[in-house]
């Protein structure tokens, strides 16, 4: 018997649920059905992403709803269009053997016109973007007022992205007496208001300690250089040869760049971001839902409710703006109690907001060394011989070709083969990562070390390995900062890689290198021009006072041939992806105006 028929779920809706793999109920849901079902509460269910959330509340609707009547009984709010439809459809999928049930799914991107169309054959169920739902209670074609349940899903995220006034809109349209399920994965003080404003009494869950993380995922972090940190995301790609995972960039601009990169680089990869159309975004979804993506590039916002199967690492390539949506990422893997790791590649500066989120997901991280090219390689050499060892023998199709296979092979012994076999890959990688950087760095702190490092800093022009230098060209005389670099190197004749931060003013600019060229910068910038006016390099010193930027301006993000070699080599030089400060976090719906969640 399935555990599912205890909590007083319908054999109908079990055997649904059976056939779609649910042998036994989540602790939320083992704890939440039961309460539900009896219909009498308002309810807060806090839990982790990926612990059942949508049938915890989507079973007992089934139950409780009257599906011989075709108006709106049940409101189910959610803050994208990709949770909207994942609901919708999970919704129907439990409910396939119960006659007459009309779910429909109301969202921006898709037209209004078919929307309309469904809720006019009579409905049930509305699953909704708050958004498209005031558009279409505006044209006055939905009728909310026999109303019986009225759910919010992912509460904190749909107030994070400014949806307070819809919300309070919407719900203003349902009745008085109609019970309100709120679920959530954080508990912030914003969604504390908004279920004291909406509920009475609510019989209140907690799946174990608000705002903590799933348990069953490590999170670990590398600490790069800021030029680097592109270098380092793909050696960490490639030393998890079997990794199927989603990346986190702060903006659309930076989602696309990277995606873009990594393609043209050789990874099955693509982004996800707010400027996407509904066709694109389902394009990508379902590329990534079949596995031919290995990697999906995306923001916050376009990231919430993909819920996808077997996620083996979540990358933070950029921190999030605020703390908890940490929790939401991390939560795409270790879904359904299975297990995963959550990565985030910081530079120095940012170890303080790993130590803020370690409080808030009540768990440390694990400090954790880029791999080294060798390290990548043999990574590589071991997993393809264990795909090698695994892999599927279709006997029927490929028995025809072995005589010609094994005529091949005849004057090669055993052991001959598999190191040829193993070379194929192996020697790429050995190419690509021939002479390959160590990519780790310091991770400082201490006040107080930070203190000494830059009075020093001041005083000498010199940081650790580095020199800080100046020179009388800036941003008036049309350079941006990989034009800067670009000039640098040629002048100077050195790599772009002995090169550090890189601070453009209006009518100078400073500049790091490796104390090792610091010298030869220097001797090979006299007597150097810049259309016909004399060019200046020296010691940084105390010009600006030994200050380094600390507004975190504009930063240069070098996406391109730091690690070269095989058929990933990348040519064009740098290129600087830092543009000016946006708030296009994705989603096309993102809003003004609405509580804003604890920043960093």
């Amino acid at each position: 018997m399935n555990p599912f028929n205890t909590l007083g779920i319908r054999h109908d809706i079990v055997n649904a649920i059976t056939e779609l793999g649910f042998v036994s109920p989540t602790p939320i849901q083992e704890q939440a059905i039961p309460v539900l079902l009896s219909g009498s509460n308002d309810f807060v269910g806090l839990a982790q992403t990926g612990t059942g959330k949508t049938a915890a509340f989507g079973l007992p609707l089934l139950e409780l709803l009257d599906f011989s009547e075709n108006h709106p009984q049940a409101l189910i709010l959610c803050p994208t269009r990709e949770l909207c439809l994942q609901i919708t459809n999970d919704l129907k999928n439990y409910a396939k053997n119960l006659p007459n049930v009309h779910v429909v799914a109301v969202y921006g991107g898709a037209s209004i016109t078919d929307q309309l169309r469904q809720i006019k054959r009579g409905v049930q169920i509305v699953v909704a973007t708050p958004g498209r739902m005031l558009d279409i209670i505006n044209r006055k074609a939905i009728n909310f007022s026999q109303v019986r349940y009225v759910v919010l899903d992912e509460a904190d995220e749909m107030l994070n992205m400014g949806f307070q006034e819809d919300i309070d809109t919407i719900l203003s349209t349902t009745p008085n007496d109609k019970k309100t399920w709120l679920f959530s994965a954080t508990m912030p003080a914003e969604v504390r208001r908004i279920a004291k404003k909406y509920m009475t009494d609510p019989h209140e869950l907690t799946m174990g300690t608000k705002n903590t993380g799933n348990v069953n995922i490590d999170h670990e972090y590398y600490v790069v250089r800021a030029r680097d940190k592109y270098a380092a995301f793909k050696r960490i790609v490639d030393f998890n040869p079997e990794i199927f995972g989603i990346v986190f960039c702060r903006t659309k601009i930076e989602t696309q760049e990277i995606a873009e990169a990594l393609i043209k680089d050789g990874y099955n990869a693509d982004s996800l971001h707010g400027d996407l159309s509904q066709q694109q975004r389902d394009k990508v979804m379902k590329r990534y839902r079949e596995r031919s993506l290995q990697l999906l590039i995306a923001t916050d916002v376009a990231a919430r409710g993909i819920d996808v199967n077997d996620v083996t690492h979540v990358i933070n390539y950029s921190l999030p703006d605020e703390i908890e949506n940490y929790t939401h990422r991390s939560g795409r893997t270790a879904r359904a109690g299975k297990s995963g790791v959550s990565i985030a590649i910081i530079n120095g500066k940012e170890l303080g907001k790993i130590r803020q989120i370690e409080r808030v997901i009540g768990k440390k991280f694990t400090k954790t060394e880029v791999p080294t090219g060798f390290d990548v390689c043999e990574k590589q050499l071991f997993g393809l011989i264990h795909r090698v060892h695994n892999v599927e023998v279709n006997e029927d199709q490929i028995e025809q070709y072995i005589p010609r296979i094994m005529d091949e092979f005849k004057d090669l012994e055993k052991e001959d083969i598999i190191k040829r076999f193993a070379s194929l890959e192996f020697n790429r990688f050995l190419d690509y990562y021939k002479n390959a950087p160590d990519l780790n760095a310091p991770a400082f702190e201490e006040r107080s070390e930070r203190g000494d490092r830059g009075d020093r800093f001041a005083r000498t022009g010199v940081r650790g390995d580095f020199t800080r230098l100046f020179i009388n060209l800036g941003s008036v005389d049309d350079f941006t900062r990989g034009d800067m670099l670009g000039f640098i190197c040629n002048t100077a004749k050195i790599s772009g890689k002995t090169i550090g931060k890189i601070d453009l003013k209006g009518v100078y600019t400073f500049f790091e290198v490796e104390n090792a060229v610091a010298e030869q910068v220097q001797q090979n910038f006299k007597g150097a021009d810049f259309q016909g006016r004399s060019v200046r390099v020296e010691l940084a010193g105390d010009r600006d006072g030994g200050s380094r930027e600390r507004s975190g301006g504009n930063r240069e993000r070098s996406f391109g041939s730091r690690e070269r070699g095989g058929s990933r080599e990348r040519n064009g030089g740098f290129r600087d992806f830092s543009g000016k400060r946006r708030d296009d976090r994705g989603g096309g719906s993102r809003r003004e105006g609405g509580d804003r969640k604890r920043r960093w």
